[in-house]
């Protein structure tokens, strides 16, 4: 009696493709016979003809990603040149006592940001009356040693949004600590700097903080020269 033989399953016919490479070279007519439907429409259309529609949505698909890859770097050298001069202006303004200021107001210019607050304490005694340097609570102070990256986010409702010259548009908030050294050091702050928008989604939760951290440890160098 004749066994039964095995049915062919696709998962075999996959296998002996791929254990034999060389298959379609010594069936090139089977290969050309092959008619498959496209992705585009319901006719039939060939197997070179139907790699040949992959390749190309795989151009696109890389295409699409180098395009916004530029955008992504253009945009990234357009920050860098702004902090650039930031950063130059900080270093050539003479008048140390109005560096605060300075700082919180070419931010506003450079970077289109509406609101900018900041606060600095255990300044040097000279300086003890700046509108800056007062008006800071302890808790205000302790929570500022706790960050030690950018908080960013809708506005939490903390004391130092009152800083701002209207609290009420601020609906997405960057915190920064200042601090000598690296921002996430554990040395106390000695500041807070406070960037404001009436936009949800100008500081979100999840965002990359790479330059806002360059901007925390810029304004820290700089207002240095007040302690």
């Amino acid at each position: 009696m004749t066994e039964p033989q095995a049915q062919l399953t696709e998962q075999d016919l996959v296998a002996y493709l791929l254990r034999t490479p060389d298959f379609f070279d010594r069936h090139a007519a089977a290969l050309a016979q092959i008619q498959l439907t496209s992705p585009h429409g319901s006719r039939a259309i060939s197997l070179q003809e139907r790699q040949a529609e992959l390749l190309r949505d795989k151009i696109r698909g890389l295409e699409g990603r180098i395009m916004e890859m530029i955008r992504h770097g253009n945009e990234n050298v357009l920050i860098a040149n702004k902090l650039q001069r930031w950063a130059i202006t900080l270093m050539t303004t003479a008048d140390v006592a109005t560096l605060p200021t300075v700082i919180a107001q070419e931010l506003q210019s450079q970077f289109l940001v509406p609101q900018v607050a900041i606060k600095m304490w255990g300044a040097a005694e000279a300086y003890a009356m700046e509108p800056w340097a007062s008006g800071v609570s302890d808790d205000a102070r302790a929570f500022a040693t706790s960050l030690t990256a950018p908080f960013c986010g809708l506005n939490p409702g903390f004391e130092s949004i009152g800083w701002l010259p209207d609290p009420s548009l601020a609906t997405s908030v960057a915190l920064l600590p200042l601090r000598a050294g690296a921002l996430n050091s554990a040395s106390t702050a000695f500041g807070l700097l406070v960037l404001a928008s009436p936009d949800p989604a100008r500081f979100s939760t999840g965002m990359g903080t790479d330059f806002l951290e360059r901007i925390a440890e810029l304004s820290s160098a700089a207002l240095q020269r007040l302690r």
